[in-house]
């Protein structure tokens, strides 16, 4: 049968199926398309399963059709009926920058983060001379994964535990492995001095009201580290400490996750950058892609700028930007807030934590305090792709640092900024073929830092050029 998610994937106006229960067409012809399919005989390697044809437009010049059986490609046509009106677009691309800049791409990368870097520098490690193109929308990598808090993170125990009452244990310690080796792959590629890596561990903290969540982490102390213990390669990865961190309102008793640390994203994102540039990958920044169209050959790529761009194969890296080209894959945005502090006389901890079940999270950055998070106080409002902030989250969020993390001590923010996520019903990334020549990565769940690597390594491994 048809692969209902990649035809959702689409969307049934761009690209129509036509589904057939039959072992010959001999005509099928679909009104305000301006084609028609004729002479399909019976084919003697065709058995009774469903054949069914697929029609794709490609930047609105001409159409693609395949008949497509047992799951092989049996006939591609290409109608006459050419649409000059994209011809004359007034931003078309010349003649020399298509020949110069955009031609002979092999492998389109849409998204310029942690993800699409590490699907080009995969594929470069495996094909030297391959022709690799990343186009970023943003003049900088836009997204999650330069406005991200910098915390080499990989599941604290109250986080853990809400992911068990949905998900078997299995696939929950299934993706703790995937983040810590994703962390591992990050840091072995960028190199711990370049995203000034420090392992301070992770802390997680208690208000005074959870009493009974932090009992309940304790009693599973002992599981979690059994389990984690052969990933991370110490029996007492989780331990419970007392340790007075200057904060208000919250238990002494903490949970420190021994292996986890911090980075600075911004040196991260430019080691990953220089990287690319140094192994010959091109990266196109300010080019916003709103089309896919996929066909025999590869695919065509539509710019908003009326540009249409030739790929052999197209992996998407956009995370919770995958919406806007695939509207019914399933992957939601989902923008997280975020404040710095301008520097501090004294800060008086060092690291990374989590705070409420890790929907508020904090650490230092120097002599500064960063901030993020609140997400769940508006869930509804917060799933969105729009970068920006609301007065009910920097509330909370000042609020919190008055009151808990810096109550003795005054403070002015120097900056706000929000980071869009790509989360789901289920926190698996996606990685698959939506059609023969596009492939999907995406949905990090708000841990591309650590999972992005691995997921850019799979998406590589998917790409057969």
């Amino acid at each position: 049968m048809i692969n209902n998610e990649l035809r959702q994937s689409f969307g049934t106006d761009r690209i129509p199926f036509c589904f057939i229960q039959s072992e010959s067409v001999t005509e099928k012809r679909r009104k305000g398309n301006n084609f028609q399919l004729r002479g399909f005989s019976k084919n003697a390697d065709l058995d009774k399963s469903s054949v069914f044809i697929e029609v794709f437009l490609l930047s609105h010049l001409f159409l693609t059709v395949s008949l497509i059986a047992n799951g092989k490609r049996k006939l591609c046509l290409v109608s006459n009926q050419i649409k000059t009106e994209k011809m004359n677009h007034p931003n078309s691309l010349s003649f020399w920058e298509r020949e110069s800049f955009l031609k002979d791409i092999d492998v389109a990368i849409i998204g310029c983060g942690i993800v699409g870097l590490s699907t080009a520098l995969s594929l470069r490690e495996r094909y030297k001379s391959l022709r690799i193109a990343i186009i970023e929308r943003g003049a900088l990598p836009e997204g999650a994964s330069t406005r991200n808090a910098g915390f080499a993170c990989f599941g604290s125990i109250t986080e853990l535990m809400d992911d068990l009452e949905t998900t078997s244990p299995n696939e929950v310690f299934a993706l703790v492995e995937k983040r810590y080796r994703g962390l591992l792959r990050l840091r072995q590629r960028v190199g711990d001095a370049h995203m000034s890596y420090e392992p301070t561990g992770g802390f997680e903290i208690f208000k005074h009201t959870e009493g009974d969540v932090l009992e309940s982490c304790m009693d599973m102390l002992s599981y979690f580290n059994k389990n984690v213990a052969p990933i991370v390669g110490r029996a007492d990865n989780y331990q419970v400490i007392k340790q007075d961190f200057g904060f208000k309102n919250v238990n002494d008793i903490k949970i420190w996750n021994t292996t986890e640390g911090l980075i600075d994203s911004g040196r991260t994102m430019q080691r990953l950058l220089q990287l690319a540039y140094e192994k010959n990958i091109v990266i196109f920044n300010g080019l916003k892609i709103k089309d896919l169209h996929n066909y025999t050959e590869g695919v065509i790529l539509e710019s908003e700028d009326g540009w249409s761009v030739n790929a052999k194969k197209v992996v998407v890296a956009t995370n919770g930007f995958a919406w806007r080209l695939m509207p019914h894959l399933a992957v939601k945005p989902a923008r997280n807030q975020v404040l710095i502090t301008e520097p501090l006389p004294h800060v008086p901890f060092k690291g990374g934590f989590h705070y409420d079940k890790g929907y508020f999270y904090f650490r230092n950055v120097g002599n500064r305090i960063l901030l993020g998070g609140g997400r769940h106080l508006a869930l509804e409002e917060e799933m969105t792709d729009a970068f920006g902030h609301t007065e009910l989250i920097q509330k909370n969020l000042i609020r919190l640092l008055q009151e808990t993390i810096l109550p003795n001590q005054s403070f002015n923010v120097d900056m706000w900024w929000s980071g869009i996520m790509g989360i789901g019903s289920v926190k698996k990334p996606i990685i698959q073929h939506v059609a023969p020549n596009i492939i999907v990565a995406v949905r990090m769940g708000g841990m591309g830092v650590a999972i992005g690597s691995l997921v850019g390594e799979e998406a590589a491994d998917l790409v057969d050029i």
